[in-house]
């Protein structure tokens, strides 16, 4: 069950076969139904998922009762309120996977261990987070300036493997627009084929 998440770690570091069997230690596998929640609204996020197999989500549901997706999270992919899990803090976020997954599990005080006692997983993790607070500027400053249909293609370009396994009402939460521009973009983007 290890296999995706040795081959995403030594995308980065390099471990030898001790260092990562004690990575393994530090990891609580998880199976997951479809529509499950691994967090919930107002609960602390307690750990840290990464997604060997399925699909999740991450989202909010603001005051007016409107859904609001912030991540989709396949496989190979990593999913956590990290403010939630840093602070100790209730989650403002949802956490629900949309297929049946599978994930591995790590709480802070086996993270805290993993990179006090492998310390290339300080850099490993360094990267993740690196990449994360890039890809979320890139996401806040696409949300304000580009068009729909620019979205959309940025969303197809980041989740390719996601077009036929997420419904398209959650793809038009994701972008931020309705289900009824995401078929007018579908369409016109068919017809230009």
């Amino acid at each position: 069950m290890f296999e995706l998440l040795h081959k995403k770690i030594n995308e980065i570091i390099s471990l030898t076969d001790e260092e990562f069997n004690y990575c393994r230690t530090a990891f609580t596998p998880r199976k997951l139904r479809k529509r499950q929640y691994l967090l919930q609204e107002g609960d602390v996020g307690k750990y840290q998922a990464f997604v060997e197999k399925g699909l999740l989500r991450s989202y909010k549901i603001d005051d007016k009762g409107v859904e609001h997706i912030l991540q989709f999270a396949p496989e190979g992919w990593w999913v956590a309120d990290l403010y939630s899990f840093f602070t100790d803090e209730p989650s403002s976020f949802n956490i629900e996977a949309l297929e049946d997954s599978e994930v591995l599990l790590i709480n802070k005080s086996s993270w805290d261990m993993l990179l006090q006692n492998v310390p290339k997983f300080e850099r490993y993790f360094r990267v993740l987070l690196q990449n994360n607070l890039v890809a979320t500027q890139r996401r806040l400053m696409g949300s304000l300036s580009e068009t729909a249909e620019e979205k959309y293609l940025k969303y197809t370009q980041t989740y390719p493997d996601c077009m036929q396994r997420v419904p398209q009402h959650m793809i038009a939460s994701y972008l931020g627009i309705t289900r009824e521009t995401l078929s007018r973009i579908r369409k016109q983007l068919s017809e230009k084929k």
